[in-house]
């Protein structure tokens, strides 16, 4: 049985390892939570820094200031709350001590579900897309790198809603009226601006206007040599973050977060790996990983080169991939980059994902709730957490999910629609699943297979028989392309993609419908 221990307005889920603010999760580190466990268990007890480091490093020799570091992330957490900067107490060249409010230890029962923040007391922002003045559209690549760092610092801020980088990247192309904008995200500001980079110097212009009358709020160029790019992009999000009225933080606190690389070259080459592995196929994720891999050379402590390896591997292994590197390949990747940054959003998500497919669930739920944590405006993962939910046979949390990305993504990508429908075909409302399903700007393989499921289910053979053949012609093409071996009937075109339920009742379900459409457990020609 897990223990959750309730002190003040904090809640310590030691099962799932987060601490959480009344609904709200507090962005810590699994270190420092770890740290705070034991505290809590020794409550009003010195405890000495050997047992602490062991807690939270264990078998690790460590330097006593990373202790140190760990402790004062508590501390900030705490100083949240009147008094609660005091709560942990310094045993001079022994240790520390827990003497906040006494902490109540709750069952299992107590325990809350875990739903996605309100934001609509919240100031809402969009970063447009940054537009490339080089004169070269191969450098549209740093830009865009420029524009997506600045909305994932902006998205680490609580009191924002910050609109996702999908949507935004809609208006590349789109020639409107920041009024319109605004409306159509549904945001009161909008940040737009431009980058020119000329050997090793670069130009970045940004303005904050109100999309509510077009006025602009504040606006500056920087011109600083390349190496610079990470200090201007600190500035531009605290400049951003401090014009924004109701703000609830003091800007600099959360910026603080040091280099990506000091390797600009490194960093090129992750932006590129970005623009590649975001096609979602099978050789786009080999030629990602190729960059990422390079850019690892260039700086072995590049903590995103290296969580990026491991996405290449993970989405590999969800588009089925036969040529798939091993996912203990991706587990070690993932382990060094959180190694070096453990704060760092992305690397838990895809710490997450790996860990599904892994079949290792509790883990896989504790590292998304980090990195939603961390990130509460990530879009992406909220959306990929309702997929897994899904799975878990928690539909209508997944479908409180999917609702809360659409928002944070009002644009969003195809993927979205599908897990939003395949929470309805698992919440049996199939009329809905089409309708959602029938958003998507096009239709792919396993959109066809849904749609088959949800037709039959509602008694509609013609309907099903059409999207079934759909979905056989082209997932039969996807494994000759792949060079895989055709099975010997249709059902077993989805086989491995319903293995993912974990619920048998469920994973029924799901080949019931295509059953109904039309697949077959018998031997079929599909040459």
């Amino acid at each position: 049985m897990a223990t959750i221990y309730e002190f003040g307005p904090f809640r310590l889920d030691a099962d799932a390892d987060m601490l959480l603010r009344g609904a709200e999760p507090v962005a810590l580190g699994g270190r420092a939570v770890a740290l705070l466990r034991l505290l809590l268990e020794k409550a009003g007890k010195p405890v000495a820094k050997d047992a602490l480091m062991e807690a939270a490093w264990p078998g690790l020799a460590i330097e006593e200031s990373n202790l140190t570091v760990q402790i004062a992330a508590l501390r900030r957490a705490f100083a949240a709350v009147e008094g609660g900067s005091s709560w942990i107490e310094t045993l001079p060249r022994r240790g520390y001590r827990y003497v906040g409010p006494p902490a109540a230890t709750l069952s299992d029962g107590s325990r809350q579900t875990w739903l996605p923040p309100a934001t609509s007391d919240k100031p809402s922002i969009a970063v447009l897309p940054f537009l490339n003045l080089s004169g070269d559209p191969a450098q549209d690549y740093f830009s865009d790198g420029i524009t997506e760092d600045i909305i994932t610092e902006l998205s680490r801020f609580r009191s924002l809603f910050v609109v996702a980088r999908h949507s935004s990247f809609v208006y590349r192309t789109r020639s409107s009226d920041i009024r319109e904008i605004g409306h159509q995200l549904g945001v009161r500001y909008v940040a737009e601006g431009s980058a020119r980079r000329i050997g090793t110097r670069v130009r970045v212009t940004v303005k904050l206007l109100d999309a509510a009358n077009g006025f602009t709020l504040w606006t500056e160029r920087y011109d600083r040599e390349l190496e610079d790019i990470f200090a201007i992009q600190d500035e531009i999000v605290g400049k951003v973050v401090s014009a924004l009225p109701g703000r609830l933080e003091d800007a600099g606190r959360e910026i603080a977060r040091g280099k990506q690389t000091s390797n600009i070259t490194a960093y090129d080459l992750v932006l590129l790996g970005n623009e590649k592995w975001r096609q979602l196929t099978v050789r786009s994720m080999d030629e990602a990983r190729g960059y990422f891999e390079k850019a690892m050379g260039l700086d072995q402590a590049y903590a995103r080169a290296h969580a990026n390896i491991a996405w290449t591997i993970v989405c590999a292994a969800f588009l089925e991939s036969p040529a798939a590197p091993p996912l203990e390949d991706a587990r070690r990747e993932i382990e060094i980059a959180l190694d070096l940054d453990e704060y760092d959003a992305w690397s838990h998500s895809v710490f997450a994902q790996l860990l599904f497919l892994q079949n290792r669930d509790q883990e896989a739920e504790t590292h998304f709730k980090r990195a939603l944590a961390l990130n509460p405006n990530d879009a992406d993962v909220a959306a990929a957490f309702a997929n897994i939910l899904i799975y878990w046979g928690h539909w209508q949390d997944a479908l409180t999910w999917i609702k809360s990305a659409k928002r944070l993504n009002p644009f969003p990508p195809n993927i979205y629609h599908w897990y939003h429908a395949l929470a309805l075909y698992s919440a049996r409302e199939y009329e809905q699943a089409i309708k959602v399903l029938r958003e998507a700007r096009s239709s792919d393989r396993w959109s066809y297979a849904l749609l088959a499921a949800c037709y039959a289910q509602t008694d509609r053979p013609r309907e099903a028989s059409i999207e079934a053949r759909a979905f056989i012609r082209e997932r039969a093409l996807e494994l000759n392309e792949n060079r895989e071996v055709l099975p010997l009937n249709t059902l077993e075109l989805a086989r491995t993609r319903a293995s993912r339920y974990r619920d048998p009742t469920d994973r029924d379900h799901f080949l019931d419908g295509l059953r109904k459409a039309g697949l077959s457990d018998g031997l079929t020609n599909l040459a």
